[in-house]
């Protein structure tokens, strides 16, 4: 029996992690779409409005990002948008490395040093997802 929960725990660490990576891109439309439905909620649009004002604006945020990434001639530019996606993955990233390692590790330092590597590669993968060439099959985005 201890070693099916094991297995689970293993399985399930692995989908939180493929989930993570795979999400990693979308972190930035998902804080604006949060931000701009709670400031519509507390501005008295109602729920429906704020959620219709959330999914508006993490919509115009993604669709943006990938256009501007997308047809954009500098790559100074490019490299500014790709930071603007990959900055809150990486933030997502060390959080959810935190959390997986705070319940495997008593010790505070090494928790934090798992969760500073966790940041580093899902800010990498989403930057990498935002760089990859158009119709690749592991890309995070698709551009027009």
């Amino acid at each position: 029996m201890i070693v099916i929960g094991i297995l689970f725990g293993i399985v399930g660490i692995g989908f939180l992690c493929w989930l993570l990576f795979s999400l990693a891109v979308y972190a930035l439309p998902f804080f604006a779409a949060v931000s701009a439905g709670l400031w519509a909620y507390h501005g008295d649009a109602g729920l429906v409005g704020a959620i219709f004002v959330g999914i508006l604006a993490g919509g115009i945020t993604l669709v943006a990002g990938q256009y501007v990434f997308a047809f954009a001639r500098s790559n100074w530019f490019r490299v500014a948008v790709a930071l603007l996606f990959a900055a809150p993955a990486a933030l997502a990233g060390y959080h959810a490395t935190l959390g997986l390692a705070k319940l495997a590790m008593p010790s505070g330092a090494w928790q934090v040093a798992f969760s500073i590597i966790g940041a580093v590669a899902v800010g990498v993968t989403a930057w990498t997802r935002m760089a990859l060439p158009p119709g690749h099959p592991t890309q995070g985005i698709v551009r027009g």
